[in-house]
């Protein structure tokens, strides 16, 4: 079991997230963080019974904001706000999200910024560590005012209403499973509701998902780039460190790096250094993988900086200061968050995009420098992998599609008043499936190019591109006639998800 994740004021990290969403670590909030969420509350009930009315604790919503709502239907008005909000549509979203959105949020609730009783906290972290997920849809946030419909569907089991999956993964009714984890059905109070629901915690679970996914990613995409530079006789001069040096850039220098320690000792690469080597420059897709491999890394790098930066903020609207004032704020607004995951999907086009071209250079035999048509153990009537790079040049297309970003689009809500929006949610499921499309890209060119080093035996590759390739043929066979390539297929792209476990 992952250790615990305490719960403060304190910032997350982004290894934190991860451990919850993905591998199910409970989470236990602090005594210092409790005694502010007590503090917090007592604030929220004296405006209650004030006079002046405050906004999402005693009027109602967005552009309903001006109208002031007696006591006795307070409750009623959290309530019917998050059975509305719970309006999503479509799909269901990934375990992993929601597990990322309702942690992200009770790091929130827990700040002691938010209003809500400390009750309430504690039944979200219960959910959480029973595993009871909530079933949250794909449709329904714009990235502003929080993403609201998947935090209104969370909020609404924790309410005992709408349906979960628990943690065996069987969908059933919140109540039911929230029963046999004993975990009582909270009866939302003041500000309660608008707690819930108002932060960017969906697309912000998904922007630290991805930052930990592309990054084992592009440290893949070094080595199939290492691979491919090997099998097509290529030169690792132009990776060496003061050719580097002479731009600067930090992504490009581990890029150059790696590659230049994957290839160390290659036979391949030293049986043609000598002097009857006619090949005066490699092809862009070899000798610039490490300058468009390092961008991406260097914008993963201000993605992680956003993330981080995130992760220590507090998202909600009103927001309960430490002086006891209650403010309206526009820090749910997703634009920070939406920029660098539309970024990040530019970085992943690109990256697919070049694995691709240096795929096509090992089939084409008028520029594989001696290697067999398609890589095909009997050319006609074998067809190699000729059908693989269709499937990657299809995927990549999709790529440039998912790339288009999502945060220059708005589209006003609520009567005018949330009248601009940052469609961060959208920017995220998108990437999300950018990053499965990379995950083929890249396996394809693995299987490509560990079948071109094999193809040119006698020579041998370097120790760390043999031990790549031997372990890809624990689960896929050599060079041969003509197989299934859809499962060999589906066999790399799970070694890569699997690579450093």
């Amino acid at each position: 079991m992952p250790e615990p994740v305490l719960l403060d004021a304190a910032a997350l990290s982004r290894d934190q997230v991860v451990s919850v969403a993905r591998y199910d670590a409970p989470v236990q909030l602090t005594d210092p963080a409790r005694a502010a969420v007590l503090d917090a509350r007592e604030h929220i009930e004296r405006l209650a019974d004030a006079t002046l009315p405050t906004y999402g604790v005693s009027t109602g919503f967005g552009a309903l904001a001006t109208r002031h709502i007696r006591t006795d239907r307070r409750a009623a008005l959290q309530r019917s706000l998050i059975r509305s909000h719970a309006a999503g549509a479509g799909p269901e979203v990934e375990r992993e999200v929601i597990r990322a959105l309702m942690l992200l949020r009770l790091r929130t609730l827990a700040s002691g910024h938010t209003g809500v009783r400390a009750s309430t906290v504690d039944a979200l972290a219960g959910l959480l560590n029973a595993g009871i997920v909530p079933v949250v849809q794909e449709y329904g946030s714009l990235g502003c005012s929080g993403d609201l419909a998947p935090l209104s569907s969370v909020a609404l089991a924790l309410i005992g209403e709408g349906e979960v999956h628990d943690r065996h993964g069987v969908r059933r009714a919140a109540a039911e499973a929230m029963g046999e984890a004993d975990i009582k059905p909270v009866r939302l109070a003041e500000k309660e509701g608008l707690a819930l629901i108002n932060g960017t915690d969906g697309m912000l679970g998904m922007l630290v998902l991805a930052t930990a996914d592309l990054g084992r990613l592009l440290d893949m995409a070094d080595l199939t780039a290492a691979m491919s530079v090997e099998a097509l006789l290529g030169t690792d001069r132009v990776f060496a460190a003061d050719l580097q040096a002479l731009r600067p850039h930090p992504g490009q220098a581990t890029s150059a790096a790696r590659m230049t320690a994957l290839l160390h000792g290659s036979a391949i690469m030293e049986s043609h250094r000598g002097p009857d080597c006619n090949r005066v420059q490699d092809a862009y897709s070899l000798r610039c993988a490490p300058q468009v491999h390092g961008a991406a890394r260097d914008t993963l790098t201000h993605a992680e900086l956003v993330a981080d930066r995130e992760l220590a903020s507090v998202i909600d609207n009103p927001v309960v200061l430490a002086d006891g004032r209650v403010e309206s704020n526009g820090n749910f607004h997703g634009a920070p968050v939406a920029y660098v995951l539309d970024f990040l999907a530019i970085c992943v086009a690109d990256v697919a995009s070049i694995a691709e071209r240096r795929t096509d250079r090992m089939l084409d035999v008028s520029r594989s420098h001696g290697l067999p048509p398609f890589l095909a153990d009997d050319p006609g009537v074998d067809s190699g992998h000729m059908i693989a790079q269709y499937t990657q040049a299809a995927v990549v297309s999709e790529l440039k599609r998912l790339a288009v970003p999502a945060s220059v689009d708005s589209i006003p809500s609520s009567a005018m008043q949330e009248d601009h929006v940052s469609m961060g949610w959208s920017a995220a499921r998108k990437l999300r499936r950018s990053l499965d499309g990379l995950t083929t890209v890249l396996a394809i060119e693995l299987l490509t190019a560990a079948r071109a080093l094999d193809l040119r035996a006698p020579l041998t590759p370097a120790p760390a591109t043999a031990a790549a390739v031997a372990r890809l043929r624990e689960h896929v066979a050599g060079p041969g006639p003509d197989r299934h390539l859809a499962p060999e297929i589906a066999a790399a792209e799970q070694l890569i998800r699997d690579w450093d476990n």
